[in-house]
């Protein structure tokens, strides 16, 4: 079994899709590790709010496996392929860890990029395997994010799953 990291991310009918997502995750995985959910501004693109969270998995599929999975998920919650990159989005479903592989892995980055450029990865990963290391760098993510020093906003709000509360504002 491999231990996943999944970013969540969503700025159009935001609550929905992720909710969306965790329950998929739940039916695909069982148990699911998860971080506060944080709403963060649009980066790269002038856009609404992102909800974003991270979530820890248990799993035998390989990476393929994985990334096909999410972009069917992400297409079932209407995400568009045809528009620019960076531009809103219905479900944003990224791998950012698997175990402590290193590279290009079926076409998915590994540790993803994001991980050490974006506050909205960063702060959730942090949450939720604060002592989990960084394949590359060897850093803790807590360590990482008591160093992060870019200036990007996010803010924990308040977000329900299941009856259960996953984070307050």
């Amino acid at each position: 079994m491999a231990r996943v990291y999944i970013s969540i991310g969503s700025n159009i009918d935001r609550q929905t899709h992720v909710l969306a997502a965790l329950d998929a995750l739940q039916e695909w995985f069982g148990e699911l590790d998860l971080s506060p959910v944080y709403e963060s501004e649009a980066v790269g693109f002038v856009g609404e709010p992102f909800l974003n969270q991270v979530v820890g998995v248990d799993t035998g599929l390989s990476v393929a496996e994985l990334s096909a999975r999410f972009k069917q998920l992400e297409a079932e919650n209407g995400r568009r392929r045809d528009v620019p990159k960076f531009s809103g989005r219905t479900l944003d479903l990224d791998i950012l860890t698997y175990d402590d592989l290193v590279g290009q892995f079926d076409g998915v980055e590994l540790p993803r990029g994001e991980i050490l450029k974006n506050a909205f990865v960063l702060k959730p990963l942090a949450d939720v395997a604060p002592n989990e290391r960084h394949p590359v760098c060897g850093q803790t993510y807590a360590e990482l994010w008591q160093s992060y020093d870019r200036d990007q906003k996010l803010w924990p709000v308040d977000f329900d799953w299941q009856g259960r509360v996953i984070s307050r504002a």
